[in-house]
């Protein structure tokens, strides 16, 4: 990529953060290219479609969260990591409003979806672990459990009045687990 290319796309990523942060993954995208200096045609050379620029915009988060699964992976309590990371899973999705209704409507070969192909892998990792342990039931799966998140982030979404939501609901979650 030349470098007047490179500055534009890490420009458009940069303002779309902020504004996905700002307004949800709705919010507009002549928005955010106005803000990052450049015309709408250069956002959708950079980005086809706004799946593939929430995905490049939360490609990083998705990384942290990775990051945090192979972390957590050696945890000598393996329910408890699988609880953490599903609670960071919750904060991370909940920073961006629309983010958790987009991830659940994705098609399954979307830009968008894809970045759940990594997250389910790491999350096997740590749910498999925790039943090997004998503290999750072997009947759980993954996919439900990363929907549930979804699902509480969305919730969380719409009481932002009710600060202690995402535990309250994450601990009956797990409640179900064992």
């Amino acid at each position: 990529m030349r470098a007047d290319a490179r500055r534009n796309h890490d420009r458009l990523l940069t303002e779309a953060r902020t504004v996905f942060a700002e307004h949800g993954t709705d919010a507009s995208l002549e928005d955010v290219a106005r803000r990052a200096g450049v015309g709408i045609g250069t956002l959708y050379r950079h980005f086809p479609n706004r799946h593939a620029l929430m995905s490049a915009v939360f490609e990083g988060a998705v990384n942290e969260l990775l990051d945090r699964a192979r972390e957590l992976e050696s945890a000598s309590h393996p329910c408890q990591a699988l609880l953490t990371w599903l609670h960071e899973v919750v904060v991370h999705a909940a920073e961006y409003r629309g983010l958790s209704k987009a991830l659940m409507s994705a098609s399954s070969d979307s830009a968008l979806s894809r970045c759940g192909t990594p997250m389910t892998e790491a999350g096997t990792a740590l749910l498999t672990r925790a039943q090997e342990a004998g503290t999750v039931r072997p009947d759980v799966r993954i996919g439900d459990l990363l929907r549930l998140t979804h699902a509480i982030a969305l919730a969380v979404e719409e009481s932002p009045g009710d600060p202690d939501l995402a535990d309250r609901l994450l601990q009956l979650t797990l409640r179900g687990l064992t």
